[in-house]
C-alpha cells in the first residue's frame, strides 16, 4: 500500500526539526544541552511559546535556576514532600508572588463574634469534603490576584451543599467586578470576610456558568449579579492561632484559610506533606477542605486555585499539629467561614 503523501511530509518534518534541535544541542556541554531538553520538553507539556528568542532566553535561565533548586531539594532526600518543574518553572519567585499571592492579609481586623463549633467535643480523625461531596473540581485563578475570591467561593459552595444538598460551582468573577467598594479590588487582592459581607449585603452570588471567570478586572454586570444561585447569611471567624479550634471547624465545613505561600518551595511544591519554608506574612487565600494523618505526620488538605497541574492535582496536604501556634505558614492565623 502506497504511503500517504502528507504522512511522508510529517515524517520527513520531524526528521529535519530532531536534526536541527542535535546540531543545536551539540554546541552546549551535555549538562547544557540536556537542561535545555528538558526545557523544550517542559514548554511541550505546558504549551508555553514566547514571543521572542531573548524571551526564550530568559526565560530559559529561570528555569534552569528553578530546575536545580528541584534537583537539590529532592536530592536531599530528608523531606516528606518534593518539589517539581511545574507550569510556574519559568517564573521568578518575585514574578510568581506578584501575580498569584494577593491576599490583603496586613488589612485583616482582629477576630469577633462568636465561634459555633466551640463547644464541639469530638471529631473525626480523619475528614475529606471531597468525598462527601461538598467540593467543586479545581479552579484556576489565572494571572491575577484573586485568591480571596477563590477561597471565598470554596467555603461558600461547601456550606451551600451541606445546607441544601446541592454542589453549584458559584462565580468568582461576580466578586473580582462587582465587590469593589472596600477592601476587595479585583485581581489586585481582597480579604475572604469581605467577600462574605458583600455576599450577604448582595443576598447571594450567581453561578460560574452565568457569570464565567475571565482572570481579569471587568465592569460589573447587573444583569448577571442579580440572578442569585446561592445565599448565606452570615460569616464568623475562627479564634486565632488555634489549631484545634481550626480543625472542629473544618470537621464541620470547608474552611478559608489564609497562607504565607510565597516561598520557592510552594511555587514550585509538587506532592507530600509540605512542611516547607514560610512564615506568617499571610499572603495566599485557600481552602481547607479537610485533614488526616500519613506515616505517622498530621495534614491540613487544602484546595487551590492554580490548577489541577500544580501539586497533588491541584491540591497540597500541609503538616498540622505543628509547635507554632499560628500553624504552618500561618493557617490558623485568620481563617473564616460562611454561615447558612
Amino acid at each position: 500500500m502506497a504511503v500517504p503523501k502528507s504522512k511522508l511530509l510529517l515524517v520527513a518534518s520531524i526528521f529535519i526539526l530532531g536534526a536541527l534541535a542535535s546540531q543545536a544541542m551539540a554546541r552546549y556541554t551535555p549538562d547544557e544541552a540536556s537542561m535545555r531538553l528538558r526545557h523544550e520538553q517542559w514548554m511541550a507539556r505546558y504549551g508555553r511559546v514566547y514571543g521572542s528568542s531573548r524571551e526564550k532566553e530568559v526565560r530559559y535561565q529561570i528555569f534552569k535556576d528553578n530546575a536545580a533548586l528541584v534537583d537539590s531539594f529532592n536530592a536531599g532526600g530528608n523531606k516528606p514532600y518534593k518539589l517539581g518543574t511545574n507550569q510556574f518553572a519559568d517564573l521568578t519567585n518575585e514574578e510568581f508572588k506578584t501575580t498569584r499571592c494577593r491576599f490583603k492579609g496586613h488589612m485583616c481586623s482582629p477576630q469577633e463574634g462568636s465561634f459555633r463549633y466551640e463547644n464541639v467535643s469530638a471529631v473525626p480523625t480523619t475528614m475529606d469534603w471531597r468525598k462527601k461531596g461538598a467540593v467543586t473540581p479545581i479552579k484556576d485563578q489565572g494571572q491575577c490576584g484573586s485568591c480571596w475570591a477563590f477561597s471565598a467561593v470554596g467555603a461558600m459552595e461547601g456550606i451551600t451543599q451541606l445546607s441544601t444538598g446541592k454542589l453549584i460551582s458559584l462565580s468568582e468573577q461576580e466578586l473580582v467586578d462587582c465587590d469593589t467598594k472596600g477592601d476587595d479590588q479585583g485581581c489586585g487582592g481582597g480579604l475572604m470576610d469581605d467577600a462574605f459581607k458583600f455576599i450577604i449585603q448582595n443576598k447571594g452570588l450567581t453561578t460560574e456558568t452565568n457569570y464565567p471567570y475571565t482572570a481579569a478586572d471587568g465592569s460589573c454586570s447587573a444583569s448577571k449579579e442579580g440572578n442569585p444561585a446561592a445565599t448565606i447569611k452570615g460569616y464568623e471567624d475562627v479564634p486565632a492561632n488555634n489549631e484545634v479550634a481550626l480543625m472542629k471547624a473544618v470537621a464541620s465545613q470547608p474552611i478559608s484559610v489564609a497562607i504565607d505561600a510565597g516561598d520557592s518551595s510552594f511555587q514550585l511544591y509538587e506532592s507530600g506533606i509540605f512542611t516547607g519554608e514560610c512564615g506568617t506574612e499571610l499572603d495566599h487565600g485557600v481552602t481547607a477542605v479537610g485533614y488526616g494523618e500519613s506515616d505517622g505526620m498530621k495534614y491540613w488538605l487544602i484546595k487551590n486555585s492554580w490548577g489541577a497541574q500544580w501539586g497533588e492535582e491541584g491540591y497540597i496536604r500541609m503538616q498540622r499539629d505543628v509547635s507554632a501556634k499560628e500553624g504552618l505558614c500561618g493557617i490558623a492565623m485568620q481563617a473564616s467561614y460562611p454561615t447558612a
